[in-house]
């Protein structure tokens, strides 16, 4: 039996923030704490509106679901959270937390010690043409190699004109560029944006349009000059449906958000299922705080996958949760020196 609670958090974004899907100046979750007297582990639900499948009307009475549940032990009552993800995260990694001592190193290893660090994407919202110029030249200052450009909520024509800017200064072997439509384009325009975005040597594209279009999706992945990687197309899919989504469509490439998807053991699965077809993957924050982004890279550290990480969200916020994490030369560090700072249950 644990005693548990959970406490709502907003985060503001120092800048609102446009994506397809619209502006955003804040951002809602859940810190979810379980304590056995002696430590106490936190977890974060963090969750999109508009994007996760959470149901949020009952979020609340879910989450206390939950937390009568670990009061009392009793498996019979622990509550289906099929269609909750973020709850499914946020309870996971408390109880990682605490099985390890409730210290927030939810996976040791030589990150966590500050040995090594995690190379990550520099992430360029969109905006208007400065505003997005004006990101790109503080990325490369800042040593990233590899930049993530959100692309469909400006004029198709300013974005080309940005790339072109950036491959005029910065060729394909100094700065690697992804793309992320977010499902922007349609069935009449994706292949016309594709060829003249390929132009510019892009490593590839997330969502190029919108989930549940799997034909469409399977058509454009067969097909598309740029490589394909599949987002949103993996929220809300269920265990036995996963193999068949991933066979069907056959990404090169698949991004997983532990939060949209339901914690790091369905993550895991999906993970399996991508090595067995030879489909490459990374894992991305979803505007979590510091709890949730510093619970996801302990995890992906754990893979010593190659490729650029996209978990530079942490400075988004106007007051995160204080942390050991720190972004140098494009890679996300974690300081063994520094401590947490505290949050009140």
């Amino acid at each position: 039996m644990l005693k548990s609670s959970f406490k709502k958090y907003q985060q503001t974004f120092k800048l609102p923030v446009l994506t397809s899907r619209g502006v955003m100046k804040v951002k809602n979750g859940y810190y979810l704490f379980l304590s056995d007297g002696k430590q106490t582990g936190v977890g974060e639900c963090s969750f999109i509106e508009g994007l996760s499948i959470d149901d949020l009307s009952p979020y609340e009475n879910m989450l206390q679901e939950v937390c009568n549940y670990c009061a009392t032990g009793d498996k019979s009552q622990m509550p289906d959270l099929e269609h909750f993800p973020s709850i499914r995260f946020g309870y996971e990694t408390a109880l990682l937390d605490l099985s390890q001592g409730g210290k927030m190193v939810l996976f040791e290893g030589d990150f966590t010690k500050g040995a090594k660090q995690i190379p990550i994407n520099g992430l360029v919202w969109m905006g208007k043409r400065d505003f997005m110029l004006r990101q790109i030249g503080e990325k490369l200052e800042a040593g990233f190699r590899c930049i993530k450009i959100k692309v469909g909520a400006i004029n198709f024509e300013e974005e080309i004109m940005l790339l072109d800017f950036i491959r005029s200064k910065f060729p394909s072997d100094l700065i690697e560029i992804r793309l992320d439509a977010n499902g922007s384009f349609n069935q009449k325009d994706v292949f016309k944006k594709l060829e003249r975005l390929a132009h510019f040597d892009i490593h590839s594209i997330e969502q190029p349009v919108k989930q549940g279009q799997i034909k469409l999706m399977q058509e454009v992945c067969k097909n598309s000059p740029i490589l394909i990687a599949l987002d949103e197309e993996l929220i809300g899919i269920a265990d036995s449906e996963m193999k068949d989504l991933l066979c069907e469509i056959n990404p090169s490439y698949i991004i997983l958000k532990p939060s949209l998807l339901g914690g790091f053991e369905r993550c895991n699965h999906w993970i399996e299922l991508a090595k067995e077809q030879n489909i490459g993957w990374w894992a991305t924050s979803a505007l979590e705080s510091n709890i949730g982004l510093n619970a996801i890279a302990q995890w992906v550290f754990g893979y010593n996958n190659p490729l650029a990480q996209g978990l530079g969200t942490g400075g988004l916020y106007t007051k995160n949760v204080a942390s050991p994490l720190f972004i140098e030369n494009g890679c996300l560090g974690y300081n063994p020196t520094k401590v947490w700072g505290k949050l009140e249950l």
